[in-house]
């Protein structure tokens, strides 16, 4: 949700993208409305990103032409940057639907790259950001304002007469409102981290994702305001007024507080816990998974936030034979266009050029996997085929492949809502998100571990791991996290996937499928799983009291039990096995 390459720290390749266009690029560059700026392509693409991202060589110059208007059906004009390739025989036509503005890094992985390999690409700021008109509701306008995008783009002049589109994040939520009724002009898209319902993102799991969307809304309402040079500082202090924030009660107080006039509708989101609520259905775009025809190119990474949407959008099209493929790597959200960079715009340029530009179609699997602790991994499909791991939770913070004896004893905590239980690393939009040493939270009383011996071979685990809890609690409203790491030979545990679920009675059995994973546990390494009440801020902690989450303030602890013996089993089922599956 967030432009992914602002949060980065330097070293980087988009920094030294960056640093390359500050010194190369920006100096020429005109900002008058409607002027066309020359651009040498050989300094900027060649030298700034061929080198940088080993890309295929550039085949043109290209001109820029700023401010271009692009009217909707209520009279609304959005802006737009023309990228325009030099040469008689163009590739194709970019489409690309942004709310972050049209500088950098949009004007340099979007525009720059694709410009100089002949592309035509239209980088256009949605409704009420950077100049464009109207008012910025987040996701509302898409669907009618990319169809008449479309209607604009194919009356232009310079048309190629078929289009793709590309983006990440909000940019892919645009592709899918697209989708929603495909253009016959539309040739293809690369939809990178982009969700297509944001009822899931924000209550998939019946807690609120508050870290994630206060934190995007405090972003989105400032983004305007801030001087690039005080960029880094500003990014710290919003982080630091999202901590406090999350920290308060009642839930939508504390925003409104800290949003001020802005983001008018943080309120909306945090209101509608039910998903089937018709507050949600313009920001649920399913249908398009069944409406698309053309084909399909998706990046994740295995700590993004929106990765089991990625993944249900390729099993989806998978399923209905839509030309398709998927790219996971070891990346969180704002990791995917700085350490993904050189895969994701060569594997791009790839698809860009085989379903757009017309050049014989490149060799790659349907499905390339970053094995963590590895290397790639080419499948045919997802999940592969794996044979069943089952470990059982054993009292005394054991793990082992035998269960446990009818006697033994129940491991107990006791979850306390004024001190919740921390996120430490995880799904999170915020730079604090990936894999991080989570040793202190195993130590925690509000926190029960279960800890494996040493592997004596290598364990590849690849799928989604299953956690069957035996499970009992004093308190009706409560939420059951798991968590599943690696502890090194020197006792550094780290995290592999999570889950959570908010539950409304006592359940004697919880089921939680946890994050879909390729990890390799090396031979030395122990497995860990973690059993808590919450993980907050990455989830609105549980007050306990089944209180509206919105206006809760009132707090009750949780006492949670995890039998093992005559109470019931509790058993980690992985999709596991001593090798990583077969590509055939």
């Amino acid at each position: 949700m967030s432009p992914p390459a602002r949060s980065e720290p330097t070293g980087d390749v988009s920094s030294c993208l960056e640093d390359s266009a500050s010194r190369s690029h920006r100096p020429r560059l005109r900002t008058v409305q409607g002027v066309a700026t020359r651009i040498s392509a050989k300094r900027v693409a060649s030298h700034a990103l061929s080198h940088l991202l080993k890309l295929p060589p550039p085949t043109t110059d290209f001109t820029v032409v700023r401010g271009v208007r692009v009217p909707m059906r209520d009279g609304v004009n959005l802006i737009a940057h023309h990228y325009a390739p030099q040469t008689a025989a163009p590739a194709g036509t970019l489409l690309v639907r942004c709310p972050y503005g049209r500088a950098f890094p949009f004007s340099t992985l979007f525009g720059a790259v694709y410009g100089a390999r002949g592309y035509h690409v239209v980088i256009q700021s949605v409704r009420g950001t950077f100049g464009s008109g109207g008012e910025f509701t987040p996701m509302i306008h898409e669907v009618a304002d990319g169809a008449d995008t479309v209607a604009w783009l194919r009356n232009q002049a310079w048309f190629t007469g078929s289009f793709a589109t590309i983006g990440l994040s909000y940019l892919g939520f645009t592709q899918w409102a697209l989708l929603m009724d495909p253009p016959p002009e539309m040739a293809a898209a690369i939809i990178s981290v982009g969700p297509h319902d944001f009822s899931k993102s924000a209550w998939g799991t019946g807690s609120f994702t508050i870290n994630d969307f206060l934190g995007w809304s405090d972003m989105m309402s400032r983004q305007e305001e801030a001087n690039r040079l005080l960029g880094a500082l500003q990014q710290g202090r919003s982080r630091r007024r999202v901590a406090r924030a999350t920290r308060e009660v009642p839930m939508g107080g504390a925003g409104r507080t800290m949003l001020g006039a802005g983001a008018p509708w943080w309120e909306s989101w945090a209101e509608h816990p039910d998903r089937e609520d018709p507050f949600w259905t313009p920001l649920r775009l399913t249908e398009a998974l069944d409406r698309v025809d053309v084909p399909v190119l998706l990046f994740s990474g295995w700590q993004d936030l929106f990765l089991d949407q990625t993944l249900t959008q390729f099993q989806h099209l998978h399923g209905r034979e839509v030309t398709t493929a998927l790219t996971v790597g070891p990346w969180t959200h704002t990791e995917l266009m700085t350490k993904g960079a050189r895969i994701v715009i060569r594997e791009s340029l790839s698809w860009l050029d085989a379903h757009l530009g017309g050049k014989p179609d490149s060799a790659r699997s349907t499905v390339r996997a970053y094995v963590n602790n590895g290397d790639w991994l080419d499948l045919p499909t997802w999940p592969p085929a794996m044979a069943e791991h089952v470990l059982y939770l054993q009292p005394a913070h054991r793990l082992s492949t035998e269960p446990p004896d009818d006697s033994a004893s129940p491991s107990t905590f006791t979850f306390d809502p004024t001190d919740p239980t921390p996120t430490i690393g995880g799904r999170l939009l915020s730079p604090e998100g990936g894999y991080r040493d989570d040793t202190a939270l195993a130590m925690r009383p509000d926190v029960v571990d279960f800890t494996g011996d040493p592997l004596t071979v290598d364990l590849y685990v690849i799928g989604s791991p299953v956690i069957e809890l035996s499970h009992a609690c004093d308190n009706p409203d409560n939420d059951v996290f798991v968590r599943l790491s690696e502890v090194d030979a020197d006792g550094r545990s780290t995290n592999v996937s999570e889950g959570l679920v908010r539950l409304t009675t006592d359940s004697d059995v919880v089921r939680l499928e946890l994050d879909a994973v390729a990890h390799r546990f090396p031979a030395g390494s122990r497995l860990r799983v973690m059993v808590a009440g919450g993980s907050h801020p990455r989830f609105m902690r549980n007050l306990g009291t089944g209180e509206p989450p919105i206006s809760g303030t009132e707090m009750k602890p949780a006492n949670h039990a995890v039998h093992h013996g005559a109470g019931g089993l509790s058993r980690l089922v992985l999709p596991a096995g001593a090798q990583t599956p077969s590509a055939d």
